[in-house]
């Protein structure tokens, strides 16, 4: 088999993506596997977002794989790294996962990680080959909002994208999510006195990282316990505006984050286990107030 990895074409992102849904589908038995993900999308709008690099696998020129490496600054994660089911085992994602690697690299990322299914032996002991390790489970929760509340966007605003960027990198330095507050369906502000305690990138909508019905949390920080409640009840407010169930992941290792969404009534709908690489907590942290997932 003549094997080449490649960046990724704007006009194999319908094929990409039909891969990704068979393939998830085919491993967890999804009925029909070309609606795994309903009518979300995590390949097109990460190849616009402007942080993110796609990853090609072809075989005698048809394409049979692809992999997403997004970067957040000083981090990276990669996924969905998905394979044609005929074609697994023989070597396809290890192939993909070099190549992403060099992609990391070549960003000068200071840590890097993934989401995988933790049941997986197989999975993990590929990632692992890679000086991956398996940490903390991510909890990937759902709640459906009240109606009512209201909420404060993102428009645009320098001085935003520029707090933003002072609240992550105490977080983790040099924690960056400029390019996807740009790309978001919507960007959730929470301000006190023109300080900006918290924010939450959020994806809803057809052909989105949310598809119908669902608003995605993608990534949200706040300085403190507080300013996190008031970040869950602003994008509560956004979701219900529009009508949507909020689906959001929090890494178990930060207690209090994962307690105060279940007291208010978050419930784990799936999980997988973050690997990261090197092996060490980076923002995966008692002390961090952080949604996010890595898938």
């Amino acid at each position: 088999m003549q094997l080449e990895i490649v960046p990724l074409q704007d006009t194999e992102l319908s094929e990409a993506w039909r891969i990704c849904n068979l393939a998830f589908g085919t491993f967890l038995n999804v009925p029909d596997p070309s609606k795994t993900f309903g009518d979300r999308d995590l390949l097109s709008p990460r190849f616009r977002s402007g942080c993110a690099e796609l990853l090609a696998a072809r075989a005698g020129g048809r394409l049979i794989g692809s992999v997403v490496a997004t970067r957040w600054g000083s981090f990276g994660f990669f996924g969905p790294l998905t394979v044609l089911p005929e074609y697994w085992d023989q070597g396809i994602a290890k192939s993909l996962l070099e190549e992403t690697v060099r992609v990391f690299e070549r960003w000068g990322v200071r840590h890097s990680g993934l989401f995988t299914f933790p049941h997986s032996a197989k999975h993990i002991g590929l990632y692992q080959k890679f000086g991956y390790w398996p940490q903390y489970l991510t909890a990937i929760m759902k709640k459906t909002p009240q109606p009512g509340g209201d909420c404060e966007l993102y428009s645009g605003s320098k001085a935003a994208e520029h707090a933003a960027r002072e609240l992550t990198d105490a977080i983790s330095p040099g924690l960056d999510l400029t390019a996807e507050i740009r790309a978001a369906s919507g960007t959730v502000l929470v301000q006190t006195r023109g300080i900006l305690d918290a924010f939450a990138v959020c994806h809803t909508g057809p052909g989105s990282e949310g598809g119908s019905g669902v608003c995605y949390v993608k990534f949200g920080a706040a300085r403190s316990g507080e300013a996190f409640e008031k970040l869950l009840d602003a994008c509560e407010a956004f979701a219900a505006q529009r009508g949507a169930v909020i689906e959001a992941g929090v890494n178990l290792a930060r207690v209090d984050a994962y307690r105060r969404m279940r007291a208010r009534g978050y419930r784990t709908v799936t999980q997988g286990v973050a690997m990261q690489r090197p092996h060490d907590p980076g923002f995966n942290r008692t002390d961090v107030y952080v949604i996010d997932d890595w898938r």
